[in-house]
């Protein structure tokens, strides 16, 4: 039961670090309707995490660096959490 759930939480932080490194690549593309199919794929779970780190972290020289700080957010805590040596390791 607990390799199920250490799998399940390493493919879900996985998962967010794919859709946040995609969401950095569509800011390269200005022009991408975001509202539309397979964009807003990416675009629906990643904006509620984004939009209030925006508040806190303006752009930079005009470069959203939100997505990269959710990209760094997100690794560390799957490193702690799944990691070789993560606390569900330890303690499951």
């Amino acid at each position: 039961m607990s390799d199920w759930l250490i799998l399940g939480v390493g493919l879900l932080l996985g998962l967010f670090v794919f859709l946040f490194i995609f969401r950095i690549v569509l800011t390269w593309y200005p022009q991408a309707e975001t509202t539309r199919f397979p964009f807003n794929v990416v675009v629906l779970p990643t904006e509620p995490f984004l939009a209030p780190t925006r508040k806190i972290v303006p752009p930079l020289g005009g470069v959203d660096i939100s997505p990269i700080l959710w990209v760094a957010i997100i690794s560390l805590l799957r490193e702690i959490l799944v990691g070789q040596q993560g606390l569900l390791r330890m303690f499951l």
